[in-house]
């Protein structure tokens, strides 16, 4: 199977959850800059949430710019991704709402570590798919980058109890871990 239709759907699917993370951002009935202050936390966790679609559609975007074929399990593998990254306006509304409150700060985590996982899980299930001298699996020889990410999501939950900024800071060092597109990718496609 090609890759185009997993990446339209995917496409849409992440633009609908930005869509839905900025409609949380309710506009204040005065005009005065005031007004703006009980924001600032939704704003940040908008911000912060983000980046982070950002993040996963980019390196989708070079994931499957590799991946020469795909199956059903590829598919399916696809879909967990979607769904855990399709929680992340929930998890990211509570978290601002609440400004930042340690149970939010460590529900906010658990959501980056299971779309972490899941997209681990379709890269590794596209690895079973491909040949081992496939542009992919070049590629992906290394896997620290991840390995590190998911560590530092497991430190900031379990922090996120006893000091929820330090939390968000290493949430924050993840996503400019993530932030410039994946050479490995960039360096096989050339």
């Amino acid at each position: 199977m090609k890759t185009g239709r997993l990446e339209a759907f995917s496409d849409g699917v992440l633009a609908i959850i930005i869509t839905i993370m900025v409609l949380e951002l309710k506009v204040p009935e005065e005009g005065t800059f005031e007004a703006l202050k009980p924001l600032i936390p939704k704003i940040i966790s908008y911000i912060i949430s983000f980046m982070y679609v950002g993040i996963y559609w980019n390196n989708h975007h070079h994931l499957f710019q590799i991946i020469e074929k795909i199956n059903g399990k590829v598919l399916w593998a696809n879909l967990i991704l979607l769904f855990f990254l399709s929680l992340l306006p929930f998890s990211t509304a509570w978290m601002g709402e609440n400004h930042f409150a340690q149970n939010t700060i460590a529900v906010y985590g658990f959501n980056l570590l299971l779309c972490a996982l899941a997209y681990s899980f379709v890269l590794n299930t596209a690895l079973m798919l491909e040949s081992k001298d496939s542009l992919l699996a070049k590629a992906f020889k290394n896997k620290t980058k991840g390995t590190i990410s998911s560590i530092l999501y497991l430190i900031g939950i379990i922090l996120s109890f006893f000091y929820p900024k330090i939390s968000l800071f290493l949430y924050f060092i993840v996503a400019m871990i993530w932030l410039i597109p994946d050479k490995r990718v960039e360096k096989n496609i050339i």
